[in-house]
């Protein structure tokens, strides 16, 4: 019996260790983008995000922006050396899954994410998916980059990109044309993947219409994600928060189909759970990113 009891308790051996063992720790994604004081786009949003879906999420700041939805009052940029530290010494001391951009406001900055990003490439022979959403243009219509910017992301940072998630604002700039169909949207989808040889997610949101519908173009093939479109809701952050919830997948291990219809789908229920309030007689929406 006593023989017995000491088997026992070698194969279980020390309880504190079994339940360290079974404690994996999270995936990890990196979001660099500026911060957005109302917390509904940017690193806020990110954040929101990648906790709703349970990766850990790192920042890398680049500017911070005052500003209420609908409104962008003032953006403040931090130096491209300061943001290329912050990228240096997250990815030298975190195993990054994946990582997303948002808003890099200056030429410089959008340099010197490239050049990060590059340098840790060569120096660890890991490439991390990078998922770059090119904001360019607010919600109000406010212009968010400066002179030469748009010159860097097309010859520095996209062709780095696993995926780039432009909207149609966004991409009408790109190819300098307009798109208001589906079937230019199409087109343009299939354009950008060839000028800028990565993945595309054409964000359809504006389109007129009762379904929300986004293409990718990947690998040559054109997947349609849909979800109804919910009228009369002004939300604030989506494109922050469906690239967030594309890059949670990514760094989670999910495929990049699979990681897009998972993100559609948290989107499309955190905009039908928003929330609204009044401030200065003008209603605000805000996502709701809870799951």
């Amino acid at each position: 019996m006593v023989g017995r009891y000491r088997r026992a308790r070698r194969r279980r051996g020390n309880p504190n260790e079994t339940i360290q063992n079974r404690i994996q720790p999270p995936s990890v994604a990196l979001t660099i983008a500026g911060s957005d004081c109302s917390a509904g786009a940017g690193i806020q949003a990110d954040l929101k995000t990648f906790t709703a879906l349970g990766v850990y999420g790192l920042t890398a700041v680049t500017c911070i922006v005052a500003e209420v939805p609908r409104k962008v009052s003032r953006i403040e940029p931090l130096t491209a050396t300061m943001v290329r530290e912050q990228i240096k010494v997250l990815l030298k001391n975190f195993r990054v899954g994946a990582i997303k951009t948002g808003l890099l406001c200056s030429a410089e900055i959008v340099s010197a994410v490239a050049e990060a990003i590059q340098k840790n490439e060569r120096k660890t022979a890991r490439p991390i998916s990078l998922v770059i959403d090119p904001v360019m243009i607010a919600t109000s219509g406010d212009n968010l980059l400066g002179r030469g910017a748009v010159e860097a992301y097309k010859y520095k940072l996209f062709p780095l990109a696993t995926l780039i998630t432009p909207n149609l604002d966004e991409a009408a700039l790109l190819l300098e044309t307009t798109i208001n169909d589906r079937r230019p949207m199409e087109s343009a989808a299939k354009a950008l993947a060839k000028k800028y040889r990565a993945s595309i997610l054409l964000k359809g949101g504006h389109l007129r219409g009762g379904k929300a519908i986004d293409l990718l173009f990947h690998h040559g093939k054109l997947t349609e994600f849909s979800a109804p479109f919910l009228r009369d809701v002004e939300t604030h952050g989506t494109g922050c928060t469906y690239s967030a919830a594309i890059t949670a997948g990514l760094a989670s291990g999910l495929s990049l189909e699979q990681a897009i219809k998972r993100a559609k789908r948290f989107i499309s229920e955190s905009i039908a759970r928003h929330f609204r309030w009044k401030s200065d007689s003008i209603e605000i929406d805000a996502l709701n990113h809870s799951i």
